[in-house]
């Protein structure tokens, strides 16, 4: 998806339900394992990676909250990162939020950096997913938290195209391919465990948490 018209398409089609809700689950949980004062704290601000960020639609959602954290933006695709820029700059965040073009599978960040690693719709773009997972593992730091979340492959045909029609059904043809060719390339649920077991990640830590979508929510010890 680096195409100017892949990424004005991505930036066009109507997010805000799914990033709220993924937002809203990631404080839920946050705030579940202890993060509460950290979320607010301008002293000792959060440090989190967004992996896969497109147009950076969900930490601009994060900074619209009471979150005086920092967020470091990433994607590989450079048509996706100006609108990214773009939408920062309009949304007066940024002070909060730095884009990057890093890739997911090779990133240059230090072991045990962020407190939190989140990523939205990322991993079914991804070729070699287990790359991705392992970078976002190792730049977690201890007691911190990964939030990943993303398309659930469906089982038949004719469940892909009931997703497209209620979800992408407004949306203009080239918006509703991408959302179809998504759904093709998604992971089942048993495929994101046995990725997730791998890094030492309980299978409960993994969860559907929608008719379209898995959530892999796990704290570093």
């Amino acid at each position: 998806m680096d195409t100017s018209e892949d990424a004005h398409d991505y930036d066009s089609m109507d997010h805000s339900t799914v990033n709220r809700v993924f937002v809203d689950d990631f404080l839920t949980f946050a705030r579940a394992n202890g993060f509460d004062l950290r979320l607010v704290d301008p002293v000792r601000p959060l440090r989190l990676l967004d992996v896969g960020t497109g147009t950076a639609l969900i930490p601009i959602e994060l900074c619209r909250r009471q979150f005086t954290g920092r967020v470091v933006a990433i994607d590989l695709a450079d048509e996706m990162l100006k609108l990214a820029n773009l939408n920062i700059a309009r949304a007066g965040f940024a002070n909060q939020i730095q884009a990057a073009r890093i890739d997911a599978k090779r990133m240059p960040y230090q072991t045990n950096e962020f407190d939190g690693v989140i990523s939205n719709s990322i991993v079914h773009h991804i070729p070699e997913p287990s790359a991705a997972l392992a970078e976002m593992a190792r730049v977690l730091d201890h007691g911190g938290m990964l939030f990943v979340r993303d398309l659930l492959r469906p089982e038949s045909l004719a469940a892909v195209d009931r997703l497209v029609a209620t979800y992408a059904g407004r949306e203009n043809s080239h918006s509703q391919l991408l959302f179809r060719d998504s759904l093709h390339a998604a992971l089942s649920l048993e495929e994101v465990r046995d990725l997730a077991s791998g890094y030492g990640m309980p299978a409960t830590a993994v969860s559907e948490t929608s008719d379209r979508h898995w959530t892999l929510a796990w704290t570093n010890g």
